[in-house]
């Protein structure tokens, strides 16, 4: 095999095992109320992942005590019938535990997280970080536990006054739901989500500070 063609097959192989291990791109789903919605295929996993971005002007600080701070949660989907945070370092996790109200005949979700909140300090981005607690909450009779799960917000200031939210995320609901069913209405969540952040931040009530 001369260089030229060992070359080649390199490079094939580091492109399939890029499509790997850093997913697959996203795919432009919709436009709404000046949000775009993304979904891509999550690996091994007949489920996909969500992305939601939307820019408007608003002062990074608002948004960034409403993103990724325990005070603020009043906003969260109303489909969350209970909330509670097991711990709490200003600007460095959280951790919750989160019930959700599922439509009969599904039973209701529960998950334990943490979310980990990083700033850069050169570019402002802040970007926190959700992931599963495992064996933290004993698992409980009625509710589904919701193990496979991420996602990420990313706050990015932009010029004259503007902000970039992205919203991405990927959950397994566990039991018996149809991935077709799941995979038409994922891109409804970063949707709802982002509209009620935007409404918050621009609201007149001032969001709560430490």
């Amino acid at each position: 095999m001369n260089y030229n063609t060992l070359m080649l097959v390199f490079y094939i192989l580091f492109i399939s095992a890029g499509n790997t291990l850093f997913g697959q791109s996203w795919d432009f789903v919709k436009e709404s109320d000046g949000i775009k919605v993304y979904t891509r295929n999550e690996a091994n996993s007949p489920l996909k992942s969500f992305k939601g971005e939307v820019t408007f002007k608003a002062g990074i600080e608002k948004v960034n005590l409403l993103v990724g701070d325990a005070n603020n949660l009043d906003w969260w989907d109303k489909d969350l019938s209970n909330i509670k945070i097991l711990a709490f370092e200003k600007n460095k996790f959280i951790r919750y535990y989160l019930v959700y109200n599922v439509t009969w005949p599904l039973s209701n979700r529960d998950i334990a997280l943490e979310a980990k909140i990083t700033i850069d300090p050169v570019t402002g981005i802040r970007t926190v970080y959700s992931k599963p607690l495992l064996n933290v909450v004993p698992e409980k009779p009625g509710l589904v536990r919701i193990k496979k799960y991420w996602q990420k917000w990313t706050v990015q200031p932009l010029d004259k006054g503007y902000v970039r939210v992205t919203l991405e995320g990927f959950v397994d609901p566990n039991g018996y739901v149809p991935a077709w069913l799941y995979n038409m209405v994922v891109t409804e969540t970063p949707m709802r989500v982002l509209k009620a952040l935007r409404e918050r931040t621009l609201s007149a009530k001032p969001a709560k500070k430490c």
